[in-house]
């Protein structure tokens, strides 16, 4: 594997680095809303759920609580508050030998959370388009 995909994650997260998804990204990389019943395909519409992730999760009191990796997988549990409402969820992230992500799936709860993220999401990938 030619680069760390998790450290460089954390590294794009921690400096809201958009562009630097392109590069980490691969270009068949399928994103896996939790309030979006189909999957999403192509590095372009991936980059762009998790620009707007970028922007709804990322507060001062987003951080990741733990981590679970294998050799060409992740799970990483998150928590956040946003708008007094606390959130809780994972990251299932998958990754070719490469180094880029191919597969990015989020779960969260509670159902107030979801029903929240999803309210802030919507609005934020409408004024995307």
């Amino acid at each position: 594997m030619s680069i760390d995909p998790l450290a460089t994650w954390h590294q794009l997260l921690e400096t809201r680095n958009i562009a630097g998804l392109d590069a980490l990204l691969a270009p068949e990389a399928v994103f896996h809303s939790p309030v979006v019943h189909t999957p999403q395909v192509g590095r372009a519409v991936t980059k762009m759920y998790l620009a707007a992730a970028f922007a709804v999760f990322g507060n001062e009191s987003f951080r990741y609580v733990r981590e679970l990796r294998g050799p060409r997988d992740a799970v990483l549990e998150f928590e956040l508050e946003i708008e007094g409402v606390s959130v809780n969820g994972v990251d299932m992230i998958k990754w070719n030998d490469a180094g880029q992500i191919t597969e990015f799936k989020v779960m969260l709860r509670p159902l107030k959370a979801v029903n929240l993220i999803h309210q802030k999401m919507g609005a934020m990938l409408q004024a995307g388009r």
